[in-house]
């Protein structure tokens, strides 16, 4: 634990050198967001299903100090050009796409009543793009703690943001926690165009240390389940980049909802497999895939969540091996580097589970290894990796952390 909060620690200092280095002076303010790896629960989020999720130690770390000219003045070391663009005059810029995040957020704040001017902040990030951890819900999570810092506010209702005054803005309870969540997933499926759920919003906020988020997104209902301390979680990236604004993330969304139009549902989450199987020839054949992977996909994570209560680890990552395999054929958003790597971690002695994490189509694949051979494994990882696919592989032994601060 210490070194864990000294490494959150080393993350923030890093975030105020750049901004001194940047803008001169120092901060007044920082934020950091985990990133996320789904556990369990692939895709069913937006069809109102269940999920697990870890918010994991890589971060988005913001630091930042208010402005009089009501600019504001993004930065990130990744990406060479500067954001620049006035407080009350949001729009797109082509050249800086990565603020996108940062904006929509603050469009969703105004039109919901907060009154904020400019500020200057840098943008640090240890979460490795492309890899499918969700640094755009981080970051979406950082800015509006940020702000919040520097402009207090508070969310009383979804539909309303009401700014204070005076003083600090009071700690959040659960309540205004998922009501942020979703104002960030709103900001991310209207302004920057990924019709995305709110799975990675709610882990950025409601992780905690060693403990599995479980969420049902049917009616919101948040609940934890210890994560077994024997168990290490190894994430591994394909270095593949995990795309999802346009294209196949977007289509898959949209299958799900016509296959639940034609079963006559809300939601995916409304029939069970048996149901699916009858109403089959009523469906387009990869309409019908897709579907039997949602509603699969449903079906083994509440299944996991009696085994993790159990404490059957074994089992349970073998439902994991189950997802991925449901992701190949069925959801069709796996790739031949994350089918490799899947592989390659069964025929490791140590492993109890490996499938896709995320939206899929590169990224990552998440990996449960008994903990006291978890370098072995990924040691092993990486040397059949560079045979097989001849690429270099990076992998981290995540910390399972606290949400956003």
């Amino acid at each position: 634990m210490g070194s864990l909060r000294r490494g959150m620690e080393r993350e923030i200092e890093q975030a105020r050198q750049l901004f001194e280095k940047e803008f001169g002076g120092q901060p007044v303010a920082a934020a950091k967001a985990p990133g996320r790896a789904e556990l369990l629960g692939n895709h069913t989020d937006y069809n109102q299903g269940l999920v697990m999720a870890l918010a994991v130690d890589k971060f988005i770390v913001m630091a930042g100090r208010p402005r009089s000219d009501g600019r504001v003045v993004l930065v990130s070391p990744i990406f060479e050009r500067r954001a620049l663009f006035e407080a009350d005059r949001i729009a797109k810029d082509p050249e800086a796409p990565w603020a996108d995040y940062t904006k929509g957020l603050l469009l969703q704040l105004q039109e919901r009543g907060a009154r904020f001017g400019g500020f200057e902040a840098v943008i640090h990030s240890t979460i490795p793009l492309g890899a499918g951890l969700s640094s755009s819900a981080a970051l979406l999570v950082a800015s509006a703690l940020l702000l919040r810092k520097l402009y207090p506010y508070r969310i009383p209702e979804l539909d309303r943001v009401e700014s204070l005054d005076k003083g600090d803005a009071p700690p959040m309870d659960d309540a205004e926690r998922l009501r942020l969540a979703r104002i960030c997933q709103k900001a991310e499926n209207e302004f920057v165009g990924v019709n995305c759920g709110l799975l990675d919003h709610i882990s950025s906020l409601f992780g905690r240390q060693d403990q599995v988020i479980l969420i049902d997104c049917l009616d919101m209902k948040i609940d934890w389940t210890p994560m077994d301390s024997e168990t290490a979680v190894v994430l591994a990236h394909s270095g593949v980049r995990h795309e999802l604004v346009g294209g196949e993330y977007n289509d898959r969304r949209a299958r799900c909802e016509r296959a639940a139009k034609a079963l006559g549902v809300p939601s995916l989450r409304h029939v069970t497999l048996e149901e699916l199987e009858q109403a089959r020839d009523r469906l387009e054949e990869f309409d019908y895939r897709c579907a039997l992977h949602v509603v699969g996909e449903i079906e083994r994570v509440a299944r996991g969540a009696d085994l993790l209560r159990r404490g059957d680890r074994q089992a349970f990552g073998e439902l994991l091996c189950q997802s991925h395999e449901s992701s190949r054929h069925n959801f069709r958003n796996s790739c031949p580097e994350l089918d490799c790597l899947v592989e390659l971690a069964k025929e490791h002695p140590a492993c109890l589970g490996a499938r896709l994490t995320g939206g899929g189509f590169g990224g990552a694949t998440i990996n449960l290894a008994r903990a006291e051979e978890a370098e072995d494994f990924r040691r092993s990882l990486a040397s059949g990796y560079a045979a097989r696919m001849g690429k270099r592989l990076e992998s981290w032994i995540c910390r399972v952390v606290e949400g956003a601060a």
